[in-house]
């Protein structure tokens, strides 16, 4: 479904989405970021996914249309290359809570962080159980 209104708060760096039902979707620069379409971030197949992280204060530079299906969106820490289209922005919406918990999980496991200042360190002690 096509947004009928979108709006950049750049100020908090948010994108609104609103549709023709009324319905909103809210996303933050960073989720959007994360979760790009782009090659850069999803590889180019399953499994090549690149974790993204130290994007806790990434935020939108610019906004374009891509035909009628999409919104290419340019962060302001470089990234231009993801196209989104209406359909992936729904589908985003749509499973937002899903996405972030995974997310925050990977990056966990990883042992990342989404803030750029800090460093996570991982120390394995052989007498510790997992």
């Amino acid at each position: 479904m096509t947004p009928d209104k979108i709006t950049l708060h750049k100020q908090d760096a948010t994108l609104e989405l609103v549709y023709p039902d009324a319905s909103r979707a809210l996303f933050t620069a960073e989720f959007l970021r994360v979760h790009s379409p782009s090659a850069e971030v999803r590889g180019h197949g399953p499994g090549e996914e690149i974790l993204q992280y130290g994007k806790k204060n990434v935020g939108i530079s610019g906004l374009k249309p891509t035909g009628h299906y999409a919104l290419l969106i340019e962060f302001d820490d470089g990234h231009d290359t993801g196209i989104f289209s209406w359909t992936y922005l729904r589908e985003l919406h749509e499973r937002q809570d899903e996405l972030w918990r995974d997310y925050l999980d990977r990056l966990a496991a990883a042992g990342k962080s989404r803030d750029p200042e800090e460093q996570v360190l991982k120390i394995f002690n052989p007498g510790q159980t997992h």
